[in-house]
């Protein structure tokens, strides 16, 4: 009796049917073991074994990498996401119609024994030719070639702003008190006697001239915030640092340049060519850090629908979001996982049964970066949105609603464009109102239970 009721109890269990062995999805698959000086190229001979290249890294060694791999019959490539040294080898693969697989170096553990270059290339063609292996997300041409300008921009607006730091240290060494007295000293005011100053002028009954006459600071204050002490090590310091800040905007007009020029072309390609009806205008005065040319039209016509519309979005955040993640939202299979490539949502691990971590990774995301940043400022919005994030940082607390409503941010964005609809803040504001109705009637249950024991 009690053989047959063990037999019943393992009866019971789950079954899982395994297949013996890993079967073999990629035959025609090689790996790359990538390096600042050397490739190592792994791929499959004929005998059931493996034939290992040694390369260089030079744009002629690369090359040869890809003409022998064409010979082989070689349709698809894993390497590591090692630095840089991947991109070129990356782009010469895609232009000659082989799969370049570039996967991360986490999901890739190195064979027990030796670590040598051979056996992890030969590793990584083992892994790729099974399957294991997930492709790492990376836009078209048109759009990494955005990107690079995008992120080139942002590294100028960085430098630039250091710029400006440097020149209000000058000015405190100097006990110029310029910056307490107006909002900002890269204003027409605040520029303008920076000039004067470097061109010698020292009266501050003269500099009080250049004011503008929006500054709501009176004479006087500006005239004490100007007695300064005139040394000539702090005014080199000044010099250096106003014309650093001139240098990098400088740069980042040419950079718009080339970022105007690539959004035409882009917008050309959907047009068919015919632009004729596109905003060719330019703005008169930008905002500070903004686009000097109208961004926003041109994104329309490039992603289909405005996503300027979303709350919190501008312009500048579009062009950055779209750079990055690009058109195409057939690249995630639905908005939740496009929300963990973003990093908007919690690395979850579990093991028997149960949840051991939930933490974020520690992973850097750009476009990520750019819905959080945009999210953080909707807890100040009186739209739905805006109610959200409220929402969602009395629950979650400041950090945690900010990802939280980066999170719904991203996932309103990727339905706008994948299914080509506008924004429809109805169906923000009713999934709001119904919350707030549930809020409603609990309180008030709440409160006729208080009611009752009182």
């Amino acid at each position: 009796m009690k053989n047959d009721k063990q037999s019943s109890n393992h009866s019971s269990g789950k079954k899982k049917r395994y297949s013996r062995g890993l079967p073999v999805f990629n035959p025609s698959a090689a790996g790359i073991d990538i390096g600042d000086t050397n490739h190592s190229v792994a791929i499959n001979d004929d005998s059931g074994g493996f034939e290992v290249r040694e390369y260089g890294a030079f744009t002629k060694d690369l090359t040869d990498i890809v003409c022998w791999l064409k010979e082989e019959g070689i349709t698809t490539v894993a390497m590591e996401s090692t630095g840089i040294y991947w991109l070129n080898l990356y782009l010469l693969l895609e232009e000659a119609g082989i799969e370049p697989y570039l996967v991360n170096a986490r999901h890739v553990k190195n064979v027990t024994g030796r670590k040598k270059d051979d056996t992890d290339s030969i590793w990584l063609q083992k892994l790729h030719s099974c399957g294991l292996l997930q492709k790492s997300f990376q836009p078209e041409e048109d759009i990494r070639k955005l990107r690079t300008y995008i992120r080139q921009r942002k590294k100028l607006i960085q430098r630039g702003a250091d710029c400006v730091r440097h020149m209000q240290k000058a000015m405190k060494l100097m006990n110029l008190k310029l910056h307490t007295v107006i909002s900002d000293i890269l204003g027409k005011t605040g520029l303008l006697m920076v000039e004067a100053i470097l061109d010698g002028e020292r009266n501050p009954e003269e500099l009080i001239k250049l004011k503008d006459s929006r500054i709501k600071a009176s004479d006087e204050e500006i005239r004490m915030s100007l007695e300064g002490i005139w040394r000539e090590e702090y005014l080199f310091m000044l010099e250096q640092a106003y014309e650093g800040y001139k240098f990098y905007q400088s740069q980042i007009h040419a950079c718009d340049e080339k970022i105007r020029t690539q959004l035409l072309s882009q917008a050309a390609l959907v047009l068919e060519g015919d632009i004729t009806e596109l905003d060719m205008r330019r703005k008169k005065k930008p905002r500070k850090n903004q686009f000097n040319f109208n961004a926003r039209n041109l994104m329309k016509v490039i992603v289909g629908v405005d996503l300027c519309e979303v709350d919190s979005l501008s312009e500048i955040s579009v062009v950055e979001l779209i750079s990055e993640i690009g058109t195409d939202m057939n690249k995630w299979p639905n908005s939740k996982h496009m929300a963990a490539w973003l990093n908007l949502a919690p690395n979850t691990k579990i093991t028997g049964g149960k949840i051991i971590s939930s933490k974020m990774q520690k992973k850097k995301n750009h476009a990520g970066q750019t819905l959080r940043m945009a999210a953080s400022t909707l807890s100040q919005s009186k739209s739905p949105m805006g109610d959200f994030a409220r929402k969602m940082k009395s629950r979650l607390g400041k950090k945690g609603g900010v990802v939280a409503t980066a999170h719904k941010l991203s996932r309103i964005i990727y339905t706008m464009i994948k299914l080509q609809q506008p924004y429809n803040v109805d169906i923000v504001a009713h999934a709001q109102n119904e919350w707030k109705n549930i809020r409603i009637n609990y309180l008030e249950k709440q409160l006729k239970q208080l009611k009752e024991y009182a």
